[in-house]
């Protein structure tokens, strides 16, 4: 006679076997997933500067209506579950390229206006954290526009004003004296102490939110710190020019 609880006692190891692996693996995707998040979040900030700036400065109008596909390719990440919070990112990434392709696009001659144009999206991002929705994409945002604000306040401090308007106003091929001049600009104690305040600032707001657990906090992170990495490759760049 066929004896069920034989079958029942032999598929039990094997069943409880599955569980642990399940959960073994769901613990270790759960702990991978934080620095997914950080490092997308990094990427994301360095794609409007080596990619998005060229496109812009030769064809604006198709930078900005390309702001469309990320918008809707976001939305459709959000309603899948399995993809939502790849597009919660993707949603904060579509905010910044909208507002980087009006400003670099028409107004990048003005650099008062850079950081009043890339907030446009500031009032959506608050009401969504306000409503506790989008919270990765949110934070994304928020810190990427830190690191634009601490990077134009360098700016200010160290009068470097000028040479931003000169820049864009010259042809690719002139800029680079320009570059140097205001390089020599940097290169002083001032502009150099200005330069470590800042950067202890950006520092120190990246390194404690990258403490937090919460996946928003690492999309913060990952914003703030590669704002470090892209203005660093940006001074290299014209330094070794």
């Amino acid at each position: 006679m066929f004896n069920l609880n034989l079958v029942s006692s032999a598929i039990a190891p094997i069943a409880t076997i599955a569980r642990l692996d399940n959960s073994v693996t769901s613990a270790t995707t759960n702990s991978i997933k934080p620095w997914l998040i950080f490092s997308a979040s990094a990427f994301l900030v360095s794609i409007p500067v080596f990619v998005q700036a060229p496109l812009v400065r030769l064809y604006p109008t198709i930078s900005l209506l390309s702001t469309i596909p990320w918008f809707v390719l976001s939305l459709i990440l959000i309603f899948r579950p399995k993809t939502q919070l790849w597009g919660d990112l993707l949603l904060g990434f579509a905010g910044c390229w909208l507002a980087g392709s009006i400003y670099w696009g028409w107004f990048r001659w003005e650099p008062i206006l850079h950081l009043p144009i890339e907030s446009i999206g500031l009032p959506f991002a608050i009401w969504c954290l306000g409503k506790s929705w989008g919270k990765v994409g949110g934070y994304f945002y928020l810190g990427s526009l830190l690191g634009t604000a601490i990077t134009d306040l360098y700016f200010y401090l160290t009068g470097l004003m000028p040479y931003w308007r000169q820049v864009m106003h010259a042809e690719p091929e002139l800029a680079m004296p320009i570059f140097q001049s205001a390089i020599g600009q940097i290169e002083t104690p001032w502009g150099i102490g200005c330069a470590l305040v800042l950067i202890a600032v950006l520092l120190t707001v990246g390194l404690l939110s990258l403490r937090g657990t919460q996946l928003h906090w690492r999309a913060f992170s990952g914003a703030v710190l590669s704002t470090l990495l892209v203005d660093g490759l940006f001074w290299l760049a014209a330094s070794a020019a």
